[in-house]
């Protein structure tokens, strides 16, 4: 078995090759974030008490609720167009940043604005909010991330963050040795991001690349606008299934549910970065199957379907069974309620997994506007099981109603339309593990 594996790394193609490479330095990034994470993020969380902390969270809530809008749904359409015509990168590249910026500043209007009203009664939260609506305003220089992902090149993107995540963790530590206010946390995140991609424009222009050259074509953003509207309306309803539930939770039961259930969220969330940097990866591999011939893009699509349900089955089986001495250990006592709501909400990762394969088939076959309407599906269970559920189990019943609603959003609803049932059979066949059983015993037959 060991020759076989020997043999099959020397065939690999370059382009292979590539995607590994890209999807290690991916991978480098994240592992390295979640290590530091460990010791800083849970030790910020511990510091800042259930409180505290579920002010944080539901700021960032409430903040991403016009988040589809400010990105405007163009991420993958960015990385698929220069993907396939680099040329045209200064048009498309200007295009989309002229309409980020304009989008971003009109959220941080509604998004300022609102909360004044909302939580009249907490500064703490009012402050919280108009910073990280700040922070998207200028995540709009973060399409530059999108250059390098076409290309491939996710180590230049890898260089910028850490670099920032390094230096605000030391911040972080510092704040807690200083004792500081929860708003200081506030700004260290929003100065995170801020930092990050100063130093992606840095690397951008390092390569040759010039924000001068930058274009802005009326036509081309015309066209991007055209092409992504079904995907704002998506990643409005992807939000209700994913990120409402803390909104109601907050409502309903205060921002201390809020900081115990978002405990148990960051843990069963801290592997996603593993199936969005494969994809993340492939992607641009993806659509060039796709020119090939369908055979190939099939064949393609359903190794990363097949893949994305491992890596999620082998999160998910172990995580329920350790919940309670993991949130232990990582939180402490403060924030033991948030185990239950660990061993249902790691399995919602499964789908989501799914979600991010299904997106790219959505993106390369131009069916994004089914995007928006799976999604609602999705967006309309978890907003009703939430109204049923979070009164009576709190944060327990808000982990059953995105586990459920990921289900349907992701999977059952593609089996409702003809142009998405194709997908439906492949997330199927990847859920049952049909499409693995053959390679495997062919791999390690003798």
């Amino acid at each position: 078995m060991l020759e076989k594996i020997a043999n099959l790394s020397k065939t690999l193609s370059p382009n292979f090759r590539r995607i590994l490479g890209n999807t290690a330095w991916l991978f480098s990034e994240k592992v390295f974030q979640l290590g530091l994470g460990l010791l800083v993020g849970v030790w910020v969380a511990r510091y800042l008490k259930p409180e505290g902390f579920g002010i944080i969270n539901y700021s960032l809530a409430y903040v991403g609720l016009l988040e589809p809008f400010s990105r405007l749904g163009l991420n993958n359409i960015i990385v698929r167009d220069l993907a396939r015509d680099p040329s045209q990168k200064e048009e498309t590249l200007g295009s989309a940043f002229v309409l980020r910026i304009i989008a971003s500043l009109i959220s941080f209007c509604i998004i300022v604005s609102t909360i004044l009203w909302v939580k009249r009664d907490s500064p703490a939260t009012q402050w919280a909010v108009a910073f990280f609506s700040l922070g998207s305003v200028v995540s709009s220089f973060g399409i530059i991330e999108f250059w390098f992902q076409s290309q491939v090149e996710a180590k230049y993107v890898v260089w910028a963050r850490n670099s920032a995540y390094i230096f605000i963790n030391i911040v972080k530590v510092a704040l807690i040795q200083l004792k500081a206010p929860l708003i200081a946390f506030v700004i260290a995140l929003v100065l995170e991001q801020a930092l990050a991609y100063i130093g992606m424009v840095f690397v951008y222009q390092w390569r040759g690349n010039l924000l001068r050259a930058w274009k802005v074509s009326l036509v081309r953003a015309k066209s991007l606008l055209q092409q992504s509207w079904p995907l704002i309306i998506s990643g409005f309803v992807i939000f209700i299934y994913m990120r409402v539930d803390q909104i109601m939770l907050g409502s309903m039961k205060g921002v201390e549910a809020v900081g115990i259930y978002s405990a148990a969220v960051k843990v069963s969330e801290m592997w996603y970065f593993v199936p969005i940097s494969i994809v993340q990866s492939v992607f641009p591999s993806v659509v060039q199957a796709k020119d090939i011939s369908q055979a190939v893009y099939n064949q393609r699509i359903q190794k990363i379907f097949n893949l994305m349900v491992l890596v999620g089955y082998g999160v998910a089986i172990p995580i329920t069974f350790i919940a309670p001495q993991l949130i232990l250990f990582m939180y402490g006592a403060d924030y033991a309620p948030a185990a239950s709501m660990l061993t249902i909400l790691v399995w919602s990762g499964v789908f989501a997994s799914l979600g991010v394969a299904r997106e790219t088939c959505l993106t390369t076959e131009g069916l994004m506007k089914f995007s928006a309407a799976t999604a609602a599906i999705g967006a309309g269970v978890n907003v009703v099981l939430n109204f049923l559920l979070i009164p009576q189990y709190s944060g327990t019943g808000a982990a059953i109603a995105t586990v459920v609603s990921q289900i349907f959003a992701v999977y059952l609803s593609s089996a409702l339309y003809p142009q998405t049932r194709s997908i439906f059979i492949r997330q199927t066949k990847a859920l049952t593990l049909l499409g693995l059983v053959k390679p495997l015993l062919g791999f390690f037959k003798t």
